[in-house]
Formats: C-alpha cells, structure tokens, sequence
C-alpha cells in the first residue's frame, strides 16, 4: 500500500519559515552534547538508551517560543533534528567502543584508544548512518505513509503541533532534570545514603536482591512501560532466585571453570560474574539474532524499494521534496569509507572498509524500516552488530589478522556498524516528524550530519571521563552491551569463551521465542544485575497505575498524564547523566590524599533506610508530575 498523495503537511511547500537558523544550530548542538552525555552514562549502566527527541522538542519550545518569544516550529523540529543524533551516536558508540578500555585494563601492553580515534571512529559512522538513510526516504517516508507509523517521529510531530496551540510541558522536562540532578548528587556526590541496597536471602544459598535507587532506572522504567519492564525484571529473578541457587546448591564444593575458587566461598555477585552473565550473553546473542531473521521479509522489501527509488527524478518544485543530491551522498560515502581505511589511527584494513560499506547499507535498511515499525526503543541494534562482529572477526582471522589487532579491528568495525544503524534509525524517526510538519528534507539530513559531527566530538570525552573516573566493566559502569561484544570477539577470535555456559543462554532465548515472549528484555534481565531491572520494573509499575488511573475525565486527559511521565521521565534520565558526568570530573580531580569527589564523601551515613525513603519520594514525585494538568500557554 502506498501514499495516495492525499496528504498535506503542516506546514505547505509554498511558504517559507525560519528553520535552519543561528539559534536552532546553537541549541541543537547543546542537547545533542547533553543528551548524548546522558544517555552514554546510561547505555554504560543498564546496557539501553532513550530517544532524545520529544524531550529536545519540548526543550526547545520551552526556550525559542517562550524565553525568545520565537514562534516557528520548523526552528524547534530543527533542534530536535540536531538533538537527537547525540543520543543515536551514543548508542552505537558505547555498545562496543568500551571494549577496546577493557582490553587496554587487562594488558599493560595494550594503549587505551586516544581522543581522535574515538572521534574519528563515532562520526564517520555518523556520517554515513545519515547519507545511507537519504535514498530510502522516499520509499520509507513518503510512499508509505500511513502504512509505517515510525512512533517516535509521529509522537514528536504531535508534540510540535501541540506547541502551536500552547502547553506547559517543558516545565515538565526541566523539573525532573532539576529533581533528578540534586538526587544524583546528593546520593553519588555527597553520598549520604546508599545509592544501591543490597540483602542477603538466607534461606536460599546463592540468591541476592537488591535494587539501584537511581532517577534514571525509574525514568526508565516508566517510559518501557510495565510489560517490558515486567520482562526485564522476569529475566532478574530467573537469574538471581533460580540459576543462581542451583549453581549454589549442587557444585557447592566444586571449583567449576571459568572460575577459580570454590562456589562455596564465592559470594553472590562473583555467582552471577563467573557464571550468570555468560548464560546472559548468550540469550542475549541469540535474542538478538533472531529479532534479526525475523525481520528478513521487511528486510527484502525495504531493498527492493530502496534500489527502486534510486532512479527517481529529485523534485524542483516543492521544498518538502528536496533531499541531499545523489552524487553527494554517494561521493560522500565513498569518501569516508576511504578516509576509514587510510587514518592510521583507525585500525580498519582495506577489508573492513568494505565491511562496513556493504554491511553499513545494509544494517541502515533494516533500521530504518524497523524504526517504522517499533519504535526506535525496540531497534536491535545490539543484534546487528552481534551478527556484524561473527562475520567481521570470522573474516580477520580467516585473512591472518589474529590476537589483539584482529580483535581491536573487529569492534572498530562493530562500532561503525552499530553507529550507522543507530543514526540511520534516528534520521528515519526525523524525517518523518518533518515530513508531518512540513519540514524541509535536506535542511534537517544537513542538521543530521552537523549533530553527528558535534556529538562524535563530544562522546569521546564522556568516554574517557567516565573511564577515568570508574573504568568501564565495573560495578559502577557494568557496560553490559560493550562486555558482551567483547566475549563474542575474543570467543570467536581465541576460543576462551566458556561456550557451554553461552548455548544455556541460547537455549533459553529459544525457549522464551517458543512461549511467544520478547527474548530480549527478558534477556537483558538475565545479563543485567537484578539491582538494576528492579528500579526500573517499579518505574514500569507506576506507568501502569497512571494508564488504569479510572478518575480521568477523558481518555484525551489520561494520555496528557502518561505523557507527562513520558517528559519528566526524560528530565530524570538526562539530569542523572549530567551529575553522573561532572561526579567523573570531580572523581579525577587531585585533592589532599585522594580526589575532590573523596572530599566531599558522608560514607553512606543513612544506609540502606535512608534509600528506599529517599527513593520512594522519588517515585511518589514521578506520580505527581505525571497527574499535572495543563494551566499555562507557551
């Protein structure tokens, strides 16, 4: 089914507005550095990010409309255009990049990437996610309008237009970031209580339970909703209160490999490090795989429809017709994927280059018809680049490319991949909020390629801030995503991986795709710590209190409150991922015997009472944003 033609933007082609301004570029620059800050911090946490654009479009109708007294909404899509690739390169960048620390911690011999690889790495991926989306935009966007739905983008474009007839939602935005930043400080920074509470289950050998009082688990939490919460949190308790026992239980007095003490000696968390994750990785692996296959038939069609719309003249007559030119995306493309394989400080051969071109357009395809049709928030972006490392560093080590070189080439090449995937899916959510409103294509693929740049810039120093400060595979930044990648390449790459552990995981995930259950949330809890998936199950528990709330007096109004949570969700997320930041910055600042972040350090004084009380006014302040009625206009 195609576009009938019959719709008409918001905007008409024939009128011109302000889009691509000063004020648009400086502000979109500065979410895309925030969000993407915040939603690495978050991906190093808990393995997932957030969309970033309802949240920068809400940002920036707060500020050009109300403080500016602007009113244009292709300058605010413009901004959320630009402000959103941070999040979308964060994704793909702190998937996989953290590996290559990983490997520089466990071997002095290995130097840690330097800035300019980093940066090098994240925007070339940028770049050529957003040039791969520009031939599908016609097939994808316009000609299937109204059969794809691209939830993000829509939800977005509504957001926008809502603006036009006034709201008080950035309020919203701006007080749980507000809220969320003075929690995160006062419980990582001041410390004074415990920002994880843990217990021990006595009765049940090998069992634990804990959660992570953290605004951004809830935050997230609340905008999955219950059910994928629920999964994740199913995952936990699979983990924690049944493999784990039985480990416990029945090789108590045994030493079982990779391990190198008795499980009887081992405590809970040393359980679930030597043995859980690996079933973990596995499920996760194979989730990831087979939302892949499963997508084969889209996959085909998109293909069929892309070739298809490379022989479509570009219009000259209306504005909202108007993509980059072919001959600079396709000079483009072969440009960066040449400049990928001549830096010398990118560790890409000639090989990997073509790697990445082939399997870039590719994986930018599938993203960008999946996004269509789950959501950003279901992209498997994970699985993509799974299935990228097996073939990548099957390949290297089939050519002589072997040890850490080999290993070290592979993920480079991942990231690449996983980035073009993630902005490829962005700038698809993008164009189809602009084509709603009556944007102006190639204005906003300019904005995407200008965000990718900045943001590639930007996670580079997050990165080595955060590595600094906590060193990335630590409690503090698990980086479950990048650990994963890294088991895959050195299992494929030496053979170390304990792979009866793994096909458990696979098992499983075949299990749960038998039962007709979404394998990878719940995979995700079974490779997550249970501290975390609880947090976020309860932020799941009160997203479905606000949905069943029965005193709303339309239906118009209860989806004003869920969105509601949707908006301050997001301020809790992006506020904890600036603390979490600039508690980096104060970690590695010498002060007296140890750092200024020891300094100002209350040893957890309240304990574990002072967090579930602190925590819980938390969530209670979540509802309670989350019913607020509209009073002004902006």
């Amino acid at each position: 089914m195609k576009n009938d033609n019959t719709f008409k933007p918001y905007i008409p082609a024939d009128k011109v507005m302000p889009e691509s301004t000063i004020t648009a570029i400086i502000l979109g620059a500065i979410l895309a550095v925030v969000f993407g800050g915040a939603n690495a911090y978050l991906g190093l946490r808990v393995g997932m990010t957030v969309s970033a654009s309802i949240p920068a479009a809400v940002v920036s109708m707060g500020i050009i409309r109300q403080i500016l007294q602007k009113n244009s909404i292709l300058e605010n899509n413009m901004v959320q255009t630009i402000g959103s690739a941070g999040e979308s390169l964060a994704a793909g960048a702190i998937f996989t990049l953290p590996a290559l620390f990983m490997w520089a911690e466990e071997d002095p011999a290995i130097s840690a990437p330097n800035f300019f690889e980093i940066a090098a790495i994240t925007i070339c991926g940028g770049l050529l996610g957003v040039l791969f989306m520009v031939p599908l935009r016609t097939a994808l966007i316009v000609e299937e309008h109204g059969v794809l739905p691209f939830p993000e983008g829509t939800a977005c474009a509504e957001v926008l237009l809502a603006g036009e007839t006034g709201g008080s939602k950035s309020k919203i935005v701006f007080s749980g970031l507000g809220i969320s930043a003075i929690y995160k400080f006062i419980a990582d920074g001041l410390c004074l209580f415990n920002s994880e509470a843990t217990w021990k289950v006595k009765s049940l050998k090998g069992a634990g339970f804990g959660i992570d009082v953290l605004p951004a688990l809830a935050g997230v939490g609340y905008i999955c909703g219950l059910q994928i919460s629920g999964y994740m949190f199913a995952g936990g308790i699979i983990a924690w209160f049944v493999l784990m026992p039985f480990i416990s239980l029945f090789g108590a007095g045994t030493i079982i490999a990779p391990a190198d003490k008795l499980i009887s000696e081992m405590t809970t968390d040393q359980v679930w490090g030597s043995y859980i994750r690996y079933v973990g990785a596995g499920a996760v692996a194979a989730g990831g795989i087979i939302s892949l296959l499963k997508t084969l038939p889209t996959i085909v069609k998109t293909f069929r429809k892309a070739i298809q719309g490379f022989g479509h003249k570009e219009s000259e007559q209306l504005r909202t017709n108007k993509d980059l030119p072919m001959p600079f995306v396709l000079g483009g493309a072969l440009t960066i994927a040449v400049i990928i394989w001549v830096l010398p400080s990118v560790p890409i051969s000639l090989l990997g280059a073509l790697i990445i071109v082939i399997f870039g357009f590719f994986f930018a395809t599938v993203s960008s018809r999946m996004v269509g049709l789950v959501g950003s928030s279901n992209n498997p972006v994970s699985g993509m680049a799974i299935a990228t490392l097996l073939i990548a560093t099957a390949l290297l080590k089939a050519t002589g490319t072997t040890g850490y070189k080999g290993m070290a080439s592979a993920i480079c090449i991942g990231t690449v991949i996983c980035i073009v995937a993630a902005m490829a899916g962005d700038t698809s959510q993008d164009l189809k909020t602009g084509y709603i409103v009556g944007a102006t294509p190639m204005r906003q693929q300019i904005g995407e390629l200008f965000g990718a740049v900045i943001s590639g810039l930007a996670i580079g120093g997050v990165m080595y801030l955060l590595n600094a400060a906590w060193k990335f595979g630590s409690n503090e930044l698990p980086a479950p995503q990048a650990s994963l990648m890294k088991l895959v390449v050195e299992g494929v790459m030496g053979g170390s991986l304990p792979w009866g552990l793994v096909f458990c995981g696979v098992g499983l995930a075949i299990a749960i795709e038998i039962l007709g259950l979404p394998i990878l949330p719940v995979a995700i809890g079974l490779y997550l710590p249970i501290y975390l998936s609880t947090p976020i199950f309860l932020g799941g528990l009160i997203r479905w209190f606000i949905e069943n709330k029965k005193k709303c007096s339309s239906e118009e109004e209860r989806k004003g409150f869920i969105d509601n949570g949707v908006l301050y969700s997001s301020g809790l997320i992006a506020g904890e991922g600036i603390i979490g930041i600039l508690l980096a910055i104060l970690a590695i600042i010498p002060f007296k015997d140890g750092s200024f972040a020891d300094y100002i350090d209350l040893g957890g004084i309240l304990g574990n009472t002072g967090s579930i009380i602190f925590f819980a006014l938390l969530l209670i302040s979540l509802i309670f944003f989350s019913l607020q009625k509209e009073k002004t206009k902006i």
